[in-house]
């Protein structure tokens, strides 16, 4: 199979990537920097430019899966921070797609990235399914936008339609745990706020499953939450990891401090959503890691 991947040198992308080379797959990524992404995979993967998905050479790309996106939580949210959101994420879809069929590609199938921010915050405990309550706010805007513009590929390319809705990511080396780890290993970690945020996270091992799992099933299409079935409050989550690492944990972080620094998207830490798997459990998707303990040991 030939794959066509953006965001292929991200955390995410890269796992991924290296699963489907591993499978005997070929893979092209979409990249600001064509021969960096090649050097990164050894030469293993081919690399082009977004402008030049028009013109792409004489092959055939069986699936697209669009991981492409600006960091949406190492800055603050300002006028200009938030355009770029959504440049990198809506306008850069809409014109994958429009490159896509401008070089007559007709993929069958196409995974694109969106998030659980699409239900916004939400201090209920009741599980959201694919089909529950939204909160209205930048994360669920940004994240409708960006699944609407991606579900118009069935129209544009007659593709089957994805939108995983990614979690918290934990893995090695990457996604959440980066940042949070060093403060931890000193026993500086802790709470954030009240620490009864949710958190609905994913072990970067199951979201490649997920991904793979989407491409491989063609009977299934639409919104996927991707998170483990285990959701956690962050208070449960501050004292699991500061367990696994054999660590104390008892420097909560202000919410008002939080709030001082990050301004609006300070909403990222201080709030959550209690989301589960609803369509992938029904479809016999099996979680690798289903709980955060095995999960955060197999992180750190």
């Amino acid at each position: 199979m030939q794959y066509l991947i953006t965001g292929g040198t991200g955390f995410i992308g890269r796992r991924l990537t290296e699963s489907l080379l591993a499978d005997g797959h070929k893979v092209m990524l979409v990249s600001r920097d064509p021969e960096r992404a090649k050097l990164q995979f050894s030469s293993r993967v081919d690399a082009i430019m977004l402008s030049d998905v028009s013109l792409l050479p004489n092959i055939t790309i069986d699936a697209v899966v669009n991981l492409a996106g600006a960091p949406i939580a190492d800055r603050r949210w300002t006028s200009a921070r938030k355009a770029l959101l959504k440049r990198s994420r809506i306008d850069f879809t809409k014109e994958l797609i429009q490159r896509l069929r401008e070089s007559n590609q007709r993929p069958a199938t196409f995974i694109s990235g969106s998030a659980i921010g699409y239900f916004g915050p939400h201090d209920d405990a009741a599980p959201l399914s694919e089909n529950g309550t939204v909160q209205e706010g930048f994360q669920h805007t940004l994240c409708k936008q960006w699944e609407d513009v991606a579900l118009s590929a069935e129209k544009e390319l007659g593709a089957r339609v994805c939108c995983v809705r990614t979690g918290v990511v934990f893995g090695k080396r990457g996604g959440a745990l980066a940042k949070m780890l060093p403060a931890f290993k000193l026993g500086l970690g802790g709470p954030m706020g009240s620490g009864d945020q949710w958190m609905s996270w994913i072990h970067v091992e199951d979201e490649v499953g997920i991904i793979r799992f989407l491409l491989d099933n063609d009977q299934l299409s639409g919104p996927f939450n991707a998170t483990a079935p285990e959701a956690v409050m962050n208070m449960t989550f501050t004292q699991a990891l500061a367990k696994t690492l054999n660590r104390p944990a008892f420097f909560r972080v202000p919410a008002a401090l939080l709030k001082l620094v990050m301004g609006e998207s300070s909403e990222l830490l201080l709030s959550g959503q209690h989301v589960y798997p609803t369509a992938l459990v029904a479809q016999g998707y099996i979680f690798s890691f289903p709980d955060l303990r095995s999960a955060l040991r197999a992180s750190v």
